[in-house]
């Protein structure tokens, strides 16, 4: 049974060429992201049509509902891709199936924290971020119904990880494009009240968010179950050594995809004090940035698998080259996308809101932080790479480091009373640090040493 190298998909990864491996990978990928980005855009554009108080309410609750893309997709869902695709390159083809039940296991348990934190004390937590009145009551609202449905967002981002482990990334990538098309539609139907549906508000995004991510589990776990792909999903024996494999990589990795959504949060929370029109404007800045992960995930998935891959078949070099040449497609579409909205913020602005406060903020925010886009692509596309090893202290001390130099000067202008400009310039420190910080760490020791013993 265990024949990996019969499998086109791994003869891919091991064998074929780097640009073309990635282009077979990533695409899919990328067409999927598409269409959650397109997602977000579009809530962002019907709850604008509700004015400033709507926008700032959906400004309070992003940065988690990123924190849970980060954590189910990013973190976890690294750590789930990283397992199956070095149990696949080693030939322990037995594995992968345990692998992918375990992968279950830990995500349902990681909504669990979501629902009793966000879903039940909303109040709270938004209270703290400096909401008040309607962006409050609008905030919690919402977050009730998205994070207390937060299982089947968990169940949707592992179980794509668990196709893209074994190479799969065009069934996940179809299942987004047809999913998310119909959220998008849904959204708009119950934000706004289109036909016979009613106007909700602010919660309708919520709602359609969480009937369409329900569809897709579904969709998923129905082909895993039946075995329509490479692997078959079905309960198995809990052993501590498959949730070892995943969690090394994926729980350790919770630590930087948590520092990345906790900049947000408290950047947002700074800008609390400065009122509604801060917090809508840099809600629709902010919103384009954290936008841009999930498109460098297209390309970081693929590079996880790839990397891991090679990885388990010690081929280290080929791994390294592989992240080189992703975190160079990253850096060239996220820096292309900063720098034109920097100089031309209108292309994105004018889709969300005419109110002249939040859209002169929103402007400002840009032109500081949209010439740095392209290091923290580059830097989450080498995060994802690093994924692949299973190594990620250096990466994570990367992350921590960025979230302490957004924090500490946020917190430093609020205390001296220094203007919004300085607030928006450690967010553009913080990027310039993933960039750099993350291209450092393949000169590192956690590359080296494994690259010289693989030519032995």
């Amino acid at each position: 049974m265990n024949q990996p190298k019969s499998s086109p998909q791994l003869s891919l990864l091991l064998d074929g060429p780097i640009s073309y491996m990635l282009w077979k990978l990533a695409g899919p990928n990328v067409l999927g992201v598409v269409m959650t980005i397109l997602v977000t855009f579009c809530d962002a554009w019907f709850v604008a049509d509700l004015g400033t108080v709507a926008l700032a309410s959906l400004a309070l609750v992003f940065p988690f509902q990123t924190l849970i893309v980060f954590m189910a997709a990013g973190a976890i869902g690294g750590g789930v891709t990283s397992a199956i695709s070095r149990a696949l390159g080693r030939g322990t083809l037995s594995e992968v199936s345990a692998l992918a039940w375990h992968a279950v296991v830990i995500g349902i348990s990681m909504s669990l924290l979501f629902i009793l934190t966000l879903g039940l004390f909303p109040q709270e937590i938004f209270q703290g971020m400096g909401g008040t009145g309607e962006v409050l009551t609008g905030a919690v609202s919402y977050a009730q119904i998205a994070f207390g449905g937060s299982i089947v967002t968990w169940m949707l981002y592992i179980l794509a990880a668990v196709f893209r482990g074994s190479g799969d990334t065009l069934t996940p990538a179809r299942m987004f494009i047809v999913g998310c098309s119909g959220q998008i539609v849904l959204s708009g139907a119950l934000t706004l009240g289109w036909g016979p549906f009613p106007g909700m508000g602010v919660i309708g995004p919520a709602i359609a968010m969480i009937v369409c991510h329900a569809g897709m589990v579904l969709f998923l776990a129905s082909r895993l179950y039946l075995g329509k792909g490479s692997l078959q999903l079905k309960p198995s024996p809990l052993r501590l050594v498959f949730f070892i494999d995943i969690m090394r990589v994926g729980g350790i990795g919770l630590i930087n995809n948590v520092t990345v959504a906790f900049s947000v949060v408290v950047v947002t929370a700074i800008l609390g004090h400065f009122g509604a029109a801060a917090l809508a404007g840099y809600g629709l800045g902010s919103r384009l940035e954290l936008m841009l992960t999930p498109l460098v995930f297209g390309v970081g998935s693929a590079l996880t698998a790839g990397v891991g891959a090679n990885v388990g078949a010690q081929n280290f070099q080929r791994a390294r080259s592989i992240a080189w040449a992703g975190a160079s497609i990253a850096f060239l579409v996220t820096g292309g996308i900063g720098i034109l909205v920097a100089v031309i913020p209108e292309l994105w602005l004018d889709w969300f809101t005419a109110d002249e406060a939040a859209y002169e903020i929103a402007v400002l925010y840009l032109a500081i932080a949209g010439p740095f886009y392209g290091f923290f692509g580059a830097g989450q596309a080498l995060y994802f790479a690093s994924q692949g090893t299973g190594r990620l202290l250096l990466p994570i001390c990367v992350g921590v480091v960025r979230f302490l130099t957004i924090s500490l000067v946020g917190l430093v202008a609020v205390l001296l009373d220094w203007p919004i400009q300085v607030v928006f310039a450690g967010v553009s420190a913080g990027l310039l640090v993933t960039g750099i910080g993350m291209a450092l760490c393949l000169f590192s020791p956690d590359w080296r040493p494994r690259l010289q013993t693989s030519k032995n």
